[in-house]
């Protein structure tokens, strides 16, 4: 069974005249309950991409199916109001999803720790304080598909770890698709592995084999170690340089 379906979609990202392309004519299902990794280099159109399977953004043409309940990007907050503190936000996310306000906002509180800064006005907030708040109120619900971009580089090292440690649980019981620019936090957490590059997808049953496509697309040689097939040293080696 298929959690994400994607039936010929274009899709482009237009700046100042620039068309660059994130999707040409893809077709791709991902499997249901499988966390998958979305490799390509800067500006290959990772994160727009999750936000098309989220449904932020519609493609130009071609169609996007989604079964089962699919979150929105991990830290993004694009359609978080700036003049709403914190708190208020996570209540409209919990009336918007269903589930109850208050265990929600406890749960984005602790895991956040954003203290005061939960009852401020969100627009002014850093960077990091709206990606963790975008997060934990992720986590916070109950989805079969998690889209998640970049989250778990945000904080100190402690939040990161416990970052990870949420992420594994919920992937115990349901799939995700996985942006990070860390290697070795894609194969600590998926098993399967899609390559985006020049609007095209290539799926790989094995995310060392999407992390080896990704270093030849990058131009990065496999080290020595990483020559010989079923070594551990030799996976670890291929996570080396990204």
């Amino acid at each position: 069974m298929s959690a994400i379906v994607l039936k010929d979609v274009w899709a482009a990202h237009r700046t100042r005249g620039t068309v660059t392309p994130i999707l040409s004519g893809a077709t791709l299902a991902f499997p249901d309950g499988q966390a998958v990794a979305l490799l390509g280099r800067n500006g290959a159109g990772k994160s727009s991409f999750l936000r098309l399977v989220a449904g932020t953004v519609r493609p130009d043409a071609g169609e996007i199916r989604r079964f089962g309940r699919v979150s929105w990007p991990g830290g993004w907050t694009g359609g978080v109001r700036g003049a709403l503190t914190g708190a208020q936000n996570v209540r409209f996310i919990a009336r918007a999803y269903g589930v109850d306000a208050r265990a929600l906002l406890d749960f984005v509180g602790q895991f956040s720790e954003l203290g005061r800064h939960m009852h401020l006005p969100f627009r002014g907030y850093s960077s990091g304080m709206r990606a963790r708040l975008g997060f934990a109120a992720s986590m916070g619900v109950p989805f079969d598909t998690y889209l998640v971009d970049e989250v778990t580089s945000v904080g100190d090292a402690g939040f990161r770890e416990r970052s990870e440690a949420m992420l594994k649980d919920r992937l115990s019981r349901a799939g995700a698709i996985i942006v990070s620019h860390s290697l070795q936090h894609l194969a600590r957490l998926c098993t399967a592995g899609v390559v985006i590059d020049q609007g095209r997808l290539t799926w790989h049953d094995d995310v060392m084999a999407a992390v080896d496509h990704h270093r030849a697309l990058m131009g990065i040689a496999p080290p020595a170690a990483a020559q010989g097939k079923g070594n551990p040293v030799a996976s670890a080696a291929r996570l080396q340089l990204r």
